[in-house]
């Protein structure tokens, strides 16, 4: 008698981020990176600017940014229903997520509503320009949303060496100093991590559910 052999589940990866300046789209494209080395399939989605036009031009940064990311498709609810792991970056504001992050979310109630977002395997990552800049507070109000959603939830914790250099159990974070100071090694790094801990989290849920 041969053993019957069951195929790994193909985990299917969003990142879903903002970025204004680039720095949490570095944080992002490091998570989307070491998912598919994970063995994910994985999307890379920007939420829709709410700025103007003419406030985005006034910021050099921002306004280089927003024009070599423009190929970066924009995040639907779509991408939501597709995969079996979120991972959401986004700039803090005030300890908050950015108001474009915040509408993203906040579009998702139809999905919500039909228990479509249920055990969705989630994580969060962010950057601030200084340092105690609100990292840990707007990961935490992130993760308000998901409770609601009924996700399960995965931080990082130490669960890796370097996550003693990086120093952040909640998620994937970084001090910019207004965007002069792009993540280095060790964020990066820890952004990888993260998104490979889901992934396998993700897997071993998603095995366990198998027939």
């Amino acid at each position: 008698m041969t053993e019957e052999v069951v195929a790994e589940p193909v985990v299917n990866a969003a990142v879903i981020y903002y970025s204004a300046t680039g720095t949490v789209f570095a944080l992002a494209k490091a998570a989307a990176c070491a998912a598919e080395k994970a063995g994910a399939e994985v999307r890379l989605r920007k939420v829709r600017e709410l700025a103007s036009a003419e406030e985005i031009a006034a910021n050099e940064g921002w306004a280089a940014h927003a024009a070599a990311t423009q190929y970066v498709l924009e995040a639907s609810l779509e991408d939501l229903k597709w995969a079996h792991v979120l991972l959401f970056g986004t700039p803090t504001r005030y300890g908050n997520p950015t108001a474009q992050m915040k509408r993203f979310i906040d579009s998702t109630g139809r999905l919500w509503v039909q228990d479509l977002l249920v055990n969705k395997i989630v994580s969060s990552f962010t950057a601030s320009s200084t340092a105690h800049g609100g990292q840990e507070s707007t990961i935490l109000a992130m993760n308000n949303a998901f409770y609601h959603w009924g996700a399960i939830i995965v931080p990082p914790g130490y669960a890796n060496p370097v996550q003693y250099q990086a120093g952040n159990p909640y998620g994937a974070s970084h001090t910019s100093d207004n965007g002069t100071i792009p993540p280095g090694d060790v964020q990066l790094e820890a952004m990888s991590f993260q998104a490979r801990r889901v992934v396998e989290v993700a897997a071993a849920f998603l095995r366990g559910r198998l027939p």
